[in-house]
C-alpha cells in the first residue's frame, strides 16, 4: 500500500521496521541516485519536507507520470492544462505556467531543464522523491519550490522480465515491456519499450472531433557496472515520441468547446545520463554528466473560436549538456561532515513562432482600429492571410560551486550550505513580415484605391542578461530519543534566474506593424522582453515522527515564504496574440503540510496527506491596477489525499490476496486572476479499485472520479475572451502485471 507513503517524508527504508510490511513496499534507494549523492544522511533524518513513493506505492495509484502523484504529495499540484507542453507544477504557492519551472527534475540523474519535457510517462518507477521547498542550494536553478527525483528500476535489484498492459474507457491502452539481466555480480542491463494511446474524452462541436488524442511511444536502456568495491558506472538512455490533438479549452460565455483550426502538439526527446561512483575509506566523488534534446511543434487555433481569427506554431529545439561533480566525506558516525560541488551547464534553443492573421483576424484586429481612426480614408489588406514571423536563437550557460557541512553535537545536528551561482543568456530575435494594404479616399458614398503602401518589416537584434546571486542554508534537527524521530528548523534562499518574453515578440512585431499605419503602441523591445530573477526567503519548523513500533508515521511542518520579484504570467493590457512574463513586486505565503501513515494490522493500512497554502500579492500594481492583498492564481489554497487498503489473503498460491483500495483527492480554491473574479472552488475525486493477485500476476480493476465531478483545471484570455479547461470525468479500467 501506501505504507510507502506511511514512510512518507522520510527515507523509504524505514518502513521496513515493522515486519508485517511486504518487502515489494520497501525501496532502497541505488547507491547512485541524486540523492544519495547529496544527502548527508537518510531523508527523514534531515531537516526536510519531503515525500518518498515506492513502486508498490505509485502502482497502487496507477502513477506513471508526475500529474498521478498530485494531491498525494501536500501542496504539490499538477494538473491537465490542454497539452502535455503545458506540464505546470504548483508548490506553496510557487509555480510557471511558462519559461524556466519553479521545481527541479532529475530523472536518473538526468537534470530536465525544460519543463516542456515534464509530463511523460515512465514505466517501472523504482521511487519518487519530492523535496518540498527552495533546494536551490544543492540542486542549483528551477528549484525555487522543490525538486522531484525520479529512480527507475536497476537490473542489480531487479532480475526478469516485467509486464503491464492497461485498458480503459476513452479508448485508453497502455502497454510495456521490460527485461532485467544481471550477467554477474558486476554487470547488468535493463532495456524498456512502452506504448500508449488515447482517443480522447473531449470533443470539438465545431467538427464533431475527439480532439485530445494521443499516441506516445517511449523506451529506455540502462547499463550498471560494479567494476570495484571502490568504482560503481551507471548509464540510463532514454527516448520518447509523442502525437497528442489538443486543446479542450471551453469558451466562458458560449460553455462550448469550438474552433475550426488544427490543434495538436508533437515532441520528441532523448536523454542520456553517466553516474561515476568513486567510493574510498574517506570520501566519495561521484560525476554526473547528463546531455537532453527536446524537438517538439505546438500548432494551434491562438483564438479558440470557430472563425479565422489566428493561429500560432512554435517549433523548438533545445539541447542541453550538464556536468555536476560532488564529492562528500565518508565517515560513517563522525562528528564533522561535509560536502563540496561543482555544477555547470549549456543550453541551446532554437525556436520559431510565427502568427497567422486569417481573415477575421485582418478585419477585426486590425483594419478595425485602424479605419476607426480615419474612417475618411480607410485601408483593406491586399491579402486576407498573412504571417509574423518570429525566429530566436537562445544561448545559456550557468556556472555555480557549492558546499554543505554538518556537524552533530549529541542529540542536535547543525548544518550550513552556500552556492555561489552564475548564469548568462543571450537572445538573437529575427522579426520579420512582408504584406502589404491599399488606403481608399471616399468618393462621395464610394471608396477608391488611393494608395497602395507596402509592408516590409525585418527587425534583427541581440539581447543578453547576467545573473549572480549567493543561496544560503541554515538548519538545525532536534533528534528525539529512542529513535521517535525529530524536529527541525530550518531557513534558507529560493532563486530563479530572469530570462527573456519570447512568446511577446509577436505583439512586438503587431504594434511595429500598427505603428506603420499611424496607430498602436510602440514597444520598447528590451524593456518589455526581459523579467528579472524570482527570489524568496523559506522558514520552516517541522517534524517527523515514527510511534507505535514504527507502525504510526507523522510528518508536519509549517512554512512561510517571503518572495520577491515573483515571475507570473500575464496577459498585457490591448494584447492580441501573446502572453508576458512579469514580476511581481512581493508576495508571501504560509501554511503546513501534514502526512500520516498508519500501519493498522497485517490488513489494514490508512495513509493521507493535507496542505495549506496561503499565497498573496503583497505589493504588485502592473500599471492598472493594485492587486494588493489578492491571492496568487492558479495556485490551490487546499490539497487533500484519503486512502484506506484492506488487504484479504484467499490462501491460495495461485490466486494470491485480495486488495482493495478507496481513495480520495481534494483541490481547491484556485483563482484563475489576478483579481480573484474567477474561481474553481475545493472539489473532491473518488477513486477505488479491486486487486487480485501478488508481485508475480496481478489484475486491478479501477475507477476515478465516480461521482463525476465537474470542475475545472486551466484558465486564460485570448483577444479578451475568457476560456477553460474541463476536468475529466469518470474513468474506469484494468491493469494487469505480470513479472517473471
Amino acid at each position: 500500500m501506501l505504507l510507502a507513503f506511511a514512510s512518507l517524508e522520510g527515507r523509504a527504508g524505514s518502513v521496513g521496521a515493522a515486519e508485517s510490511v511486504p518487502d515489494s513496499l520497501v525501496t532502497v534507494l541505488d547507491e547512485v541516485s541524486v540523492t544519495s549523492v547529496k544527502q548527508m544522511t537518510g531523508l527523514r533524518d534531515d531537516p526536510e519536507a519531503a515525500t518518498i513513493l515506492t513502486r508498490a506505492a505509485l502502482e497502487q495509484l496507477g502513477a506513471l507520470d508526475l500529474r498521478g502523484i498530485s494531491d498525494v504529495v501536500p501542496n504539490f499540484y499538477m494538473p491537465e492544462y490542454g497539452s502535455r507542453i503545458t506540464s505546470t507544477i504548483y508548490v506553496r504557492g510557487i509555480g510557471a505556467r511558462m519559461d524556466n519551472p519553479s521545481v527541479g527534475l532529475n530523472v536518473d540523474n538526468v537534470p530536465y531543464l525544460n519543463k516542456d519535457a515534464y509530463d511523460f510517462d515512465i514505466a517501472d518507477i523504482a521511487s519518487v522523491e519530492m523535496l518540498r521547498g527552495p533546494q536551490s542550494t544543492l540542486y542549483g536553478r528551477n528549484t525555487m519550490a522543490g525538486v522531484i527525483n525520479i529512480s527507475t528500476l536497476s537490473p542489480m535489484r531487479y532480475q526478469g522480465w516485467r509486464v503491464m498492459a492497461e485498458g480503459g474507457n476513452g479508448g485508453r491502452a497502455k502497454v510495456s515491456a521490460g527485461w532485467y539481466h544481471k550477467f554477474s555480480q558486476k554487470f547488468g542491463i535493463a532495456a524498456i519499450a512502452a506504448f500508449s494511446h488515447l482517443d480522447g474524452f473531449f470533443r470539438n462541436e465545431y467538427n464533431g472531433k475527439k480532439i485530445d488524442k494521443e499516441n506516445n511511444w517511449s523506451g529506455r536502456l540502462r547499463f550498471n557496472w560494479n567494476l570495484s568495491s571502490e568504482l560503481t558506472v551507471q548509464n540510463v538512455a532514454a527516448s520518447s515520441f509523442l502525437k497528442q490533438g489538443g486543446y479542450p479549452y471551453e469558451s466562458k460565455e458560449s460553455g462550448k468547446i469550438s474552433y475550426n483550426d488544427t490543434c495538436f502538439y508533437r515532441r520528441f526527446t532523448f536523454t542520456d545520463g553517466l553516474t561515476v561512483r568513486y567510493a574510498p575509506e574517506n570520501f566519495v566523488l561521484t560525476s554526473i554528466t547528463a546531455v537532453q534534446h527536446l524537438d517538439d511543434n505546438m500548432t494551434l487555433d491562438q483564438d479558440f473560436l470557430p472563425e479565422d481569427f489566428f493561429t500560432l506554431t512554435q517549433k523548438k529545439r533545445d539541447t542541453a549538456l550538464s556536468e555536476d561533480i560532488v564529492v562528500r566525506g565518508n565517515r560513517v558516525g563522525e562528528t564533522y561532515n561535509w560536502l563540496f560541488g561543482a555544477f555547470g551547464f549549456f543550453k541551446h534553443l532554437d525556436m520559431k513562432a510565427p502568427v497567422t492573421f486569417k481573415d477575421k483576424g485582418v478585419a477585426e484586429l486590425i483594419e478595425a482600429h485602424r479605419n476607426s481612426a480615419n474612417p475618411d480614408y480607410p485601408i483593406r489588406w491586399d491579402s486576407r492571410s498573412f504571417c509574423l514571423n518570429s525566429d530566436f536563437l537562445t544561448d545559456t550557460y550557468g556556472l555555480a560551486v557549492y558546499h554543505k557541512s554538518d556537524v552533530t553535537l549529541g542529540n542536535f545536528n547543525i548544518s550550513a550550505a552556500l552556492r555561489l551561482d552564475y548564469e548568462h543568456s543571450t537572445l538573437d530575435y529575427h522579426s520579420y513580415c512582408s504584406t502589404s494594404y491599399t488606403i481608399y479616399q471616399r468618393q462621395g458614398e464610394d471608396f477608391i484605391p488611393y494608395h497602395k503602401i507596402p509592408v516590409d518589416i525585418d527587425d534583427k537584434g541581440k539581447l543578453s542578461r547576467s545573473f549572480l546571486t549567493l543561496l544560503p542554508e541554515v538548519a538545525a534537527t532536534y533528534m528525539l530519543p529512542n529513535g521517535h524521530g525529530n524536529l527541525y528548523a530550518k531557513v534558507n534562499k529560493g532563486y530563479k534566474a530572469g530570462g527573456f518574453n519570447t512568446q511577446m515578440f509577436s505583439d512586438v512585431l503587431q504594434q511595429r506593424l500598427m505603428g506603420i499605419m499611424g496607430i498602436g503602441a510602440q514597444y520598447d523591445v528590451d524593456d518589455v522582453v526581459g523579467y528579472r530573477p524570482e527570489k524568496s526567503w523559506n522558514f520552516e519548523v517541522g517534524t517527523h515522527l515514527d510511534l507505535c513500533s514504527n507502525r504510526l508515521s507523522l510528518d508536519a511542518d509549517l512554512f512561510y515564504i517571503d518572495c520577491r520579484d515573483q515571475q507570473l504570467t500575464m496577459f498585457p493590457d490591448g494584447t492580441t496574440t501573446g502572453r508576458i512574463m512579469t514580476n511581481a513586486g512581493k508576495t508571501r505565503s504560509f501554511g503546513g503540510e501534514v502526512s500520516v501513515g498508519w500501519h493498522l494490522n497485517d490488513r489494514v493500512n490508512l495513509s493521507g496527506s493535507y496542505g495549506y497554502t496561503n499565497a498573496r500579492f503583497m505589493e504588485f500594481f502592473n500599471g492598472i491596477s493594485d492587486f494588493r492583498g489578492k491571492y496568487i492564481p492558479y495556485a490551490p489554497r487546499n490539497t487533500l489525499f484519503l486512502q484506506g487498503l484492506y488487504t484479504l489473503p484467499t490462501n491460495s498460491k495461485i490466486l494470491g490476496k485480495v486488495v482493495f483500495d478507496l481513495n480520495l483527492r481534494g483541490t481547491g480554491k484556485i483563482y484563475w486572476n489576478e483579481s480573484n473574479e474567477d474561481v474553481q472552488k475545493f472539489y473532491a475525486l473518488l477513486g477505488a479499485s479491486v486487486t487480485l493477485g501478488d508481485e508475480r500476476l496481478s489484475l486491478k480493476i479501477w475507477g476515478r472520479n465516480l461521482t463525476s465531478t465537474s470542475y475545472r483545471t486551466f484558465y486564460f484570455m485570448s483577444m479578451g475572451n475568457e476560456f477553460f479547461q474541463r476536468g475529466k470525468g469518470t474513468e474506469v479500467g484494468a491493469t494487469l502485471r505480470f513479472s517473471i
